[in-house]
């Protein structure tokens, strides 16, 4: 391996666009980002902030969501899916809390359970069952059925002839 290849294969390689902060977000890290408690079970976001190098995750977790399996006093350990070749491997790293934030994966199961469970607290009220399944979208609209053709047109290939083809 040459120099030139060992310069490009750092742990930050390829990450100047990647790690950049967003437009009017660079400077200070607001306190919020401090004062948020995290909990064992939470799911997160791992979003590397460029502007702290200390406790920054390698390049491949970046934009990964994860669950926190440890709370330390300035990191969390989280627990991320990696795929290596055909496998997929369950990483636990520890992250420091600038470099993640919490995730937003869960809120529409969480809605859906608020609304499910006022759902059966009326349907007993009333004396009746309720199914609170998901179903797929159903076509809208009339159905149709097609006419069958008449006849059906048969296709066989010719046999290819190379004697015929050049004419001889």
């Amino acid at each position: 391996m040459g120099n030139e290849a060992r310069k490009r294969c750092g742990l930050r390689a390829g990450t100047r666009f990647l790690f950049s902060r967003p437009f009017r977000k660079k400077g200070v890290i607001p306190m919020g980002v401090y004062l948020k408690n995290y909990k064992i079970g939470d799911y997160v976001d791992i979003v590397a902030n460029s502007s702290i190098q200390a406790g920054m995750p390698a390049k491949v977790y970046h934009g990964r969501t994860g669950k926190i399996w440890n709370v330390t006093k300035r990191a969390v350990g989280v627990e991320v899916n990696k795929q290596h070749r055909e496998k997929i491997l369950r990483k636990r790293i520890h992250v420091r809390i600038e470099h993640v934030r919490p995730s937003r994966c869960r809120e529409d199961f969480l809605a859906r359970v608020k609304e499910n469970d006022v759902k059966k607290s009326q349907a007993k009220k009333a004396g009746t069952k309720i199914v609170t399944k998901r179903k797929p979208v159903e076509p809208t609209g009339p159905s149709t059925v097609l006419p069958a053709k008449a006849a059906v047109e048969t296709v066989t290939p010719i046999p290819y002839d190379l004697v015929s083809l050049l004419g001889i």
